[in-house]
């Protein structure tokens, strides 16, 4: 049988690319006469880059500005004039040094990713640049981005001779209940006085953004992604793309899928969001119009039954529970995802 192990990151703990090597080992322990195809996917979090560098382009690198000030060195990737960002490399949650709090949920910034983009910018032949948005530790709705380009309106000018395109994990606008602020800021530390304060000055810059654009950016799907990114890039003319098929097309997911029998991929959380545009979910859908069958493993599962199946996901399996706790689950992740792709791998021997 032919199976694609096909994992995005699993939060801070495993990269796309170590999710896979993890999967593929247990796999092959639990079936060892499979052939695997390994193929390491992203919807634009973590691992945009370095899943898209495994079969393309050149990497760069970049000094600037980590989320808190601290410099970190960033990577991005230059392919025939097309440039891949990765806004989780200049403002991602492991970037912070330690758990996320109230204090780093208010003064995180995405100024470094406006860093990035201008030495995108300012590489000769840089026609197009896609920017990757997920696991952001900012809620500042692209501010810190569109200083490091100098302000809107020379931001504006600067940008204007590329096709900027915001590569988003999520569809979410920038405010309101299924904004940035609201769903995510509890997840970068915020509490509920906090993710309030963020709301509030998210909806003065939204109001900005619509002004100098011209068009209502903060309602537009994808506007929330990233802390509010989104909006940002919106504001500065740029378009949207789901993450997961800008990594899909790239790779050839299509032919791939076309040549297997079982696609097995996960995420770190596999919840509601997941199915808001998230590539496991995507990735699912694709396989079911190729006739392959879809198994996740994530580190936690929130979805019940009904849900999973009309996701169009045959089984999914929890890091969490077969490690017995969450703590176990995260300090040891590599092993414990692939002692869990072993045991999915025999119990998918049995049901055939």
């Amino acid at each position: 049988m032919r199976v694609m192990v096909a994992p995005d990151s699993f939060g801070e703990t495993l990269t796309a690319n170590a999710a896979a090597e993890a999967i593929r080992r247990g796999w092959s322990r639990g079936r060892p006469g499979d052939e695997l195809i390994v193929a390491p996917q992203s919807d634009g979090g973590p691992g945009f880059v370095d899943v898209l560098a495994a079969s393309r382009g050149d990497i760069e690198e970049v000094d600037v500005e980590g989320p808190l000030g601290d410099t970190v060195r960033a990577r991005w990737l230059l392919d025939s004039g097309i440039a891949f960002v990765e806004a989780a490399a200049a403002c991602g949650l492991g970037l912070l040094g330690g758990p996320p709090t109230n204090h780093t949920a208010l003064t995180a910034s995405s100024f470094g990713v406006g860093q990035i983009v201008a030495a995108a910018l300012d590489t000769p032949g840089v026609h197009t640049i896609y920017v990757g948005l997920g696991g952001s530790s900012c809620t500042d709705g692209g501010r810190g981005m569109v200083r490091a380009l100098g302000g809107l309106e020379h931001a504006m000018a600067r940008v204007s001779a590329v096709d900027l395109v915001a590569a988003t994990d999520v569809e979410n606008p920038l405010l309101g209940e299924f904004g940035a602020a609201r769903v995510f800021g509890p997840q970068k530390g915020a509490d509920p006085d906090m993710v309030a304060a963020l709301e509030d000055l998210n909806a003065e810059w939204s109001a900005v953004l619509d002004l100098e654009s011209g068009r209502d950016v903060g309602v537009l799907a994808g506007a929330g992604a990233a802390g509010g990114i989104g909006a940002a890039l919106f504001a500065l003319g740029g378009r949207r793309e789901s993450g997961a098929s800008v990594v899909a097309e790239l790779t050839d997911q299509s032919t791939v899928l076309r040549s297997v029998d079982l696609v097995v991929t996960g995420e770190g959380k596999f919840d509601s969001q997941s199915l808001r545009g998230k590539l496991v979910t995507q990735l699912a859908g694709a396989g079911a119009v190729s006739g392959v069958e879809t198994l996740v493993l994530a580190g936690q599962i929130t979805l019940n039954a009904e849900e999973l199946a009309a996701a169009g996901i045959s089984r999914a399996y929890s890091v969490t529970v077969f490690a017995g706790s969450v703590e176990q689950a995260m300090s040891d992740a590599d092993r414990q995802l692939g002692l869990l792709a072993e045991h999915a791998a025999q119990e998918y021997s049995l049901q055939l």
